[in-house]
């Protein structure tokens, strides 16, 4: 069984910066593509980045130079650091993982965590 955490969420000014935590319990981090995602009120859900086992990274052009995804292995913890926040980045912040690589079809989502923006 996977479980994914989100935290670091919260309210912050523009132009400040926040740090995103995805905590990921079972077996084959390693191994799994990760991503974070994002969703503004009455919007789709959409992709802010994701890295994948061997840390080959994509950003979503609207996040590229201000935000920073990462990963630690040996924590089972994906990071997205946030800088230069702007209104427009608010949103409920999901992280999802998965592991086809391993034959596993599933999507594994956290509860997401609140991004607010103030002007």
């Amino acid at each position: 069984q996977v479980h994914v955490v989100e935290s670091g969420g919260g309210l912050v000014q523009a132009g400040g910066s926040l740090r995103l935590s995805c905590a990921v319990s079972g077996s084959h981090f390693s191994a799994m593509m990760m991503g974070w995602y994002r969703q503004a009120p009455e919007k789709q859900r959409e992709l802010v980045a994701t890295i994948s086992s061997r840390a080959s990274i994509n950003y979503a052009d609207s996040v590229k130079g201000r935000f920073t995804i990462s990963r630690d292995n040996a924590k089972n913890t994906v990071y997205l650091q946030m800088n230069i926040l702007k209104p427009e980045d608010t949103a409920v912040y999901y992280c999802k993982g998965d592991r086809r690589a391993l034959g596993d079809p599933a999507d594994y989502w956290g509860q997401g965590t609140q991004v607010t923006v103030s002007s």
